[in-house]
């Protein structure tokens, strides 16, 4: 026995600022470079403080997720949270359906950006260079975490590094040259409008739920996990909240919703002229890769794990020679297969649509079982309330405008009907698991 425990290769973990890190990059990709504009055309100027409050909702949505990840660390992640408090059913099946579906368009919506980034910079915008950009860079990051989660982690504290490092000294860069009539709360919209223009700017933290998939590689989840969901939000919050202070600082209103997605580097303009732009495009490459990454890195727990429940089809947990994982192939095939044949813009909002629904959800099944994590009833019930808020102001908002959004919203969620009645096998428990 003694020999066997001397030559085993001794099990290799992620770290809890590796595993927050993840989170950070899943959270600063796409959603602050293509944000500013649209939360602008709502929230005016007061763009950071609607930050501020999607950061609120993000942190009570990750205490309950902290609580739970501490109490049940699975590799299933979030999606393991509602089979406990609602067991092996209909609801926790056509759940895991949903986010694996809203994992893979967020991905896909995050590669197509990537894409759109790289062609400016070397194509002159082709529109088909686009999709071949992302469709290359969903196929690295796939060998990329076929190679592992250490090497996914390695990887996206770097990526993360350069990302933070880069937005740090434009925050500063741009506060520092500030025009302070511009951010002046006279200016404001009404508080309706910043309130309403929360149901995008939370867009930008739904990468946070990424960080509880890594439960499986951490060596003490229980203490690692809330950590990592705590530091990942801050980072985030920070970030965006000063990005934020310091394009509408320095550009009108007006100005950063022309300029849309390139807002952050037109504003870095002013003080570092045409280098800067080329610095936010070449922090964009960046960002988004690592969105990309974190996006997919959960795919192979996830399927893993739902299929051991019965909840996913058995070849989902396969692995082709020994560790290309069927589950993460089947993610980036449905990911590249939108890249190409879909417009991602006009079904953009179905991620954060499907992803407040299934937090939701998460929040709903925690107060039923408040008692095995020992959390905050006063503070489950806040986080359920602002996230449904969040939730019926976005339909309300945005997808009543999107008609296209709300088909393809409503076909997901048949898929994933049709996929439980067709694949989900009887669990040999009738509840949820109590775990040892």
């Amino acid at each position: 026995m003694a020999t066997s425990e001397t030559t085993a290769e001794p099990r290799k973990y992620v770290s809890t600022r590796q595993a927050a890190l993840i989170g950070v990059g899943a959270m600063v990709g796409a959603g602050i470079f293509s944000l500013l504009g649209a939360a602008g055309a709502v929230a005016g100027a007061a763009v950071w403080l609607s930050f501020v409050l999607a950061g609120i909702i993000a942190a009570l949505q990750g205490y309950s997720f902290a609580k739970l990840g501490a109490r049940f660390p699975s590799a299933g992640g979030m999606l393991e949270y509602i089979n406990q408090s609602f067991g092996f059913g209909h609801i926790a099946t056509v759940s895991a359906w949903l986010g694996y579906s809203v994992n893979a368009i967020i991905t896909a919506m995050v590669a197509v950006s990537f894409g759109s980034y790289a062609s400016s910079l070397f194509t002159n915008s082709d529109p088909t260079a686009v999709k071949v950009f992302a469709v290359l860079l969903v196929i690295a990051v796939t060998l990329l975490n076929v190679a592992g989660s250490t090497a996914v982690a390695r990887v996206q504290s770097l990526i993360v590094f350069v990302v933070v490092g880069i937005l740090g000294l434009f925050a500063v860069v741009t506060i520092l040259n500030i025009n302070p009539s511009y951010l002046a709360p006279a200016n404001y919209p009404s508080a309706q409008h910043i309130v309403s223009s929360v149901a995008l700017t939370f867009f930008a933290f739904l990468g946070f739920g990424v960080v509880t998939f890594t439960a499986k590689d951490l060596s003490d989840p229980s203490r690692q996990l809330p950590r990592a969901i705590t530091i990942a939000i801050g980072i985030a919050m920070v970030i965006y909240v000063t990005v934020a202070l310091g394009v509408f600082g320095t550009l009108t209103v007006d100005q950063v919703i022309q300029y849309g997605a390139t807002a952050i580097a037109e504003a870095a303009r002013p003080v570092l002229g045409d280098i800067g732009f080329v610095l936010m495009a070449v922090t964009a490459l960046f960002a988004t890769t690592g969105a990309t990454n974190a996006g997919l890195y959960p795919m192979r727990g996830i399927a893993s794990h739902l299929a051991s429940t019965g909840q996913f089809p058995p070849f989902m947990a396969r692995n082709l020679y020994g560790r290309v994982s069927v589950g993460l192939l089947v993610a980036s095939g449905a990911t590249i297969v939108m890249v190409v044949f879909l417009d991602l813009n006009a079904i953009a909002s179905l991620g954060s649509a499907v992803a407040l629904a299934v937090f939701s959800m998460i929040s709903i099944g925690h107060v039923r079982i408040r008692d095995k994590t020992g959390a905050r009833m006063s503070l489950l019930i806040a986080g359920l309330i602002t996230a449904l808020l969040a939730l019926v102001t976005f339909i309300v908002t945005t997808l009543i405008q999107e008609p296209a959004s709300i088909v393809t919203l409503a076909l997901i969620f048949v898929f994933s009907v049709i996929f439980d009645v067709l694949w989900s096998r009887p669990h040999p428990q009738e509840t949820a698991p109590t775990p040892t």
